[in-house]
């Protein structure tokens, strides 16, 4: 099957990973998914929630965010509303659920990290590319502050993780959807996966029709492809 931008079932949209795309924050990435394009930060500070005060521990939080300009149709601030609506807080829970398993907070000290991931353009995946750039900022601002001298262990991130999308359209399995396929898939599956294949979240919805444990493995398999390639791009924007 051709895709509508040309591409196979089985391939990525382009990829690029700009490091330092902005010089406010120690660790700053734009994470492009062909159309999707979303600024991923990491902030700093030297205090933690109240529940791990005294403890020795770090923490690491998520937030995301649709600025109006993303879509077609503008999206409403949600500082308008004066809270994020369910989505937003689903988004947000699994970037820190996910980037929590890939750092070993024991070894950050009594400091939060902060993961700001603003969706700048919207064409599908953007929880999915939030993730997998927002793991090249966190690398980016660990070694910044091991660099100033803040952080004198350099082994708190201990796995590297990326996601992706794949889905069932017209009974056929397609790698990272974007918009129009996923309004269109029958199921849609979102992985995100360690460098090694260890799977640290899977969300997957039959949209229209159930689907089988055969599809499902399929889907597995076309997402665990995806993974090791965004693997490879964060290598190369970090430079491992």
């Amino acid at each position: 099957m051709i895709r509508q931008d040309g591409r196979t079932a089985e391939q990525l949209r382009t990829v690029k990973i700009t490091p330092g795309y902005v010089n406010t924050s120690p660790g700053a990435v734009l994470m492009e998914m062909g159309q999707t394009r979303v600024l991923c930060t990491v902030s700093v500070e030297d205090r933690v929630p109240p529940f791990l005060a005294g403890k020795g521990k770090g923490w690491l939080t998520a937030e995301y965010g649709m600025l109006p300009g993303c879509s077609p149709q503008r999206v409403a601030r949600e500082s308008s509303t004066g809270r994020p609506n369910g989505r937003t807080r689903e988004i947000q829970r699994l970037i820190g659920r996910s980037l929590r398993a890939a750092v070993d907070l024991t070894r950050l000290g009594e400091r939060t990290l902060y993961v700001d991931c603003d969706v700048l353009q919207a064409d599908g995946g953007t929880r999915t590319a939030s993730i997998t750039g927002a793991w090249v900022a966190l690398v980016l601002a660990l070694r910044q502050l091991c660099k100033s001298g803040n952080l004198s262990d350099e082994d708190v991130v201990v796995a590297q993780i990326a996601a992706v999308s794949a889905g069932l359209l017209g009974g056929e399995a397609l790698l990272d959807l974007c918009y129009s396929e996923d309004s269109q898939a029958d199921t849609d599956m979102n992985m995100v996966m360690t460098s090694t294949g260890g799977i640290i979240e899977l969300q997957a919805t039959a949209e229209r029709a159930p689907f089988t444990r055969e599809q499902s493995q399929l889907l597995l398999d076309l997402t665990a492809k995806g993974i090791g390639q965004l693997a490879d791009a964060q290598c190369r924007a970090v430079a491992l």
